[in-house]
């Protein structure tokens, strides 16, 4: 995988993936997506008219999963009142909004020909994205980056521990992919550029 490049004539962002590292960002695509559907959002009766129209009833405390308390964090820290009801009009969106992203991603490849199950056989996919696409991928890759600094438990500017790991270490594998997902990212940024 060279990373994502800029087609001269059509303007179209471009990479070529194998069917491994497609199959895995389908994977890590589709696993954000069940994280995102999966935690129930507590419905609230609906006393104005307009409210029940346009459905005002997400959830208004912060999900109890590290991974989405990170990606919808508390936008008034020192009012709960506040924060419950700015993450009730909003998260639901949000949540939707992520996962279409992170679809995208699914559709993306399987449109340039992955197949549903990843077989002993070596594929290459192409895929090709219309600016406006690779600023979905874009986001969600974000959103992936996000969902595995927060599982491994990456902080800022502590990148000589995990350059110190041993390759062993059960989390080495998963800090690769983290930066692997971290320069899928840069090369789109530098692409769109």
């Amino acid at each position: 995988m060279s990373g994502f490049t800029r087609h001269r004539r059509s303007g179209r962002v471009i990479a070529t993936f194998s069917g491994l590292e497609a199959d895995l960002l389908r994977s890590f695509a589709s696993q954000l997506i069940e994280l995102l559907r999966n935690e129930a959002a507590v419905s609230r009766k609906h006393e104005d008219p307009l409210e029940a129209m346009l459905s005002f009833d997400g959830p208004t405390t912060e999900p109890e999963d590290p991974v989405l308390a990170r990606l919808f964090p508390t936008a008034y820290p020192g009012d709960v009142e506040a924060a419950g009801e700015f993450r009730r009009f909003t998260e639901g969106s949000l949540r939707d909004g992520k996962a279409a992203g992170a679809a995208a991603i699914i559709d993306s490849l399987e449109e340039a020909g992955l197949p549903p199950q990843l077989g002993p056989q070596r594929i290459v996919i192409d895929v090709e994205l219309e600016p406006a696409e690779a600023l979905v991928w874009l986001k969600s890759f974000t959103d992936l980056r996000l969902a595995l600094a927060t599982r491994l438990g990456i902080e800022q500017d502590d990148d000589d521990r995990w350059q110190a790991l041993p390759g062993d270490d059960p989390r080495s594998p998963a800090y690769d992919v983290y930066q692997w997902v971290g320069y899928l990212q840069e090369t789109l940024v530098d692409a769109l550029g």
